[in-house]
């Protein structure tokens, strides 16, 4: 192996084993505010009449009698193997509930991000491009009006004019396993949307900002001074060593893709984590809440890695550092 490639291995396993020890640290912080929670599983399944003799035998039967410390182990055991245990509200594998909820979830992100990346990156070299233009301003005040609007208000707009007014896309998105790909993605384009809205300013601010940093190079300079047209010097010259701080934001705005789409999932009633994750509080399930959230925080760590690692590779400065 190569001396980079020795580096690189060594950065990547340096950085899971702190993302290993973050996702500890942040399974204990969910399952003790869950454990916070007030109110009662067992009481909650008996109703008001609930006898102390029928709460203990209920939550025998869940194993909420064991200690705290004892419940924790051995529901992060099972988590670190993919059993998160089993549903108090209809009895079911956890993790075979949250399989198709995921997928769901992760191809909601997908085509945001199809949608998104690239117009984020475009108009971010655009706006870089003709800097301080109307295109610059209009994009600008775009895209910080889209982040400043509270996400549902930002959804119920678009139901209003693309499902309301103009019939396009329907306004509930009923997603099953059946549906062949046409119909599943038109049914997921209105989250999407929503979803494109809220997280492009951020990427294309970081592309605009970036590029224009690195105009006032010396050989930024130097490309002008031989000639070279203004957009070959960008797309050449620039981008390429603007990847790293665009990367990134990508990553960042990815891990929020699928981490902040409950609100999103909640208005278009999407059979996603989120809205299994809201349905599960509402009901005091304990297991498949506390999944949730160290789902949510595991593709949040696992992203960041692969932004630092994409960073590395395409910043030649951070590859041989001195």
């Amino acid at each position: 192996m190569s001396g980079f490639g020795a580096d690189l291995f060594r950065l990547v396993l340096k950085r899971l084993g702190f993302g290993l020890l973050t996702l500890i640290v942040v399974s204990l912080i969910i399952f003790g505010a869950v454990e916070l929670l007030p109110g009662d599983f067992a009481e909650e399944i008996l109703g008001q009449g609930a006898t102390p003799e029928a709460v203990a035998v209920i939550r025998e039967e869940l194993g909420l009698d064991q200690p705290v410390v004892t419940r924790y182990f051995s529901w992060l055991g099972g988590a670190l193997t993919g059993d998160f245990g089993i549903s108090f509200g209809n009895q079911r594998s956890v993790a075979e509930q949250l399989g198709p909820r995921f997928a769901n979830t992760l191809f909601l992100a997908l085509v945001a991000a199809c949608i998104s990346v690239p117009l984020a990156v475009g108009v971010g070299i655009l706006a870089a491009l003709y800097r301080n233009s109307i295109f610059d301003r209009l994009a600008n005040i775009t895209t910080l009006t889209s982040i400043s609007s509270p996400e549902f208000f930002v959804a119920y707009i678009l139901i209003l004019f693309l499902a309301v007014m103009n019939p396009i896309f329907p306004s509930l998105s009923n997603v099953s396993s059946g549906l062949d790909f046409g119909t599943r993605l038109e049914r997921t384009m209105l989250p999407a949307l929503t979803l494109t809205l809220v997280v492009t300013a951020h990427m294309m601010r970081m592309t605009r900002a970036a590029i224009i940093n690195l105009l006032a190079s010396p050989y930024i300079e130097m490309a002008r001074l031989k000639g070279v047209s203004p957009a070959r010097v960008i797309v050449r010259h620039a981008l390429p060593n603007a990847l790293a701080p665009i990367i990134n934001v990508i990553a960042l705005n990815l891990a929020y893709l699928i981490t902040g789409v409950v609100v999103v999932e909640v208005v278009f009633v999407y059979p996603g984590v989120g809205q299994l994750f809201v349905d599960s509080v509402k009901i005091r399930d304990i297991p498949i809440v506390q999944a949730c959230c160290l789902i949510f925080a595991a593709t949040y760590i696992l992203l960041n890695l692969t932004a630092d690692v994409l960073s590395i590779l395409s910043n030649p400065r951070l590859r041989h550092p001195k």
